[in-house]
């Protein structure tokens, strides 16, 4: 289930967030979490695994007016390969669906394979409509 950040969730994104291979340092990690939660343009987004119950993604974006730049995307090892990526810019392109959604260096190839699936998608709806 896709959901916002709330600062009762701060230590689990914390430490989703430590995932990410630049922000594995906590002096690193701490500014860039306080940058998420303090600036208006900055948004944190989670997954909640609805079987578990556990917050087990974290998608950090940076909002402008007509694109959403995925910052980092960070997966629990355990969960990962279940397609939680792709359901995590899913419920971002529900949320700003008007925007279009870009990524850094890092993010940027997740971002290509979910363009590519909902290529796919789209064509097999129709080619199947046909």
């Amino acid at each position: 289930m896709f959901i916002s950040y709330n600062q009762s969730c701060e230590k689990i994104a914390m430490g989703l967030l430590s995932y990410v291979t630049d922000l594995k340092n906590v002096a690193r990690l701490k500014p860039e979490m306080d940058s998420y939660i303090e600036n208006v343009d900055r948004k944190l987004f989670l997954w909640k695994d609805e079987e578990t119950d556990n917050i087990v993604a974290l998608i950090g974006v940076e909002i402008s007016e007509a694109m959403v730049l995925v910052r980092h995307i960070a997966v629990s090892p355990s969960f990962r390969k279940e397609g939680i990526v792709h359901r995590l810019l899913d419920g971002l392109q529900q949320h700003y669906p008007t925007s279009t959604i870009n990524g850094t260096l890092e993010t940027a190839p997740f971002i290509a394979k979910w363009n590519q699936k909902q290529l796919n998608r789209n064509d097999e709806e129709t080619s199947g409509s046909l």
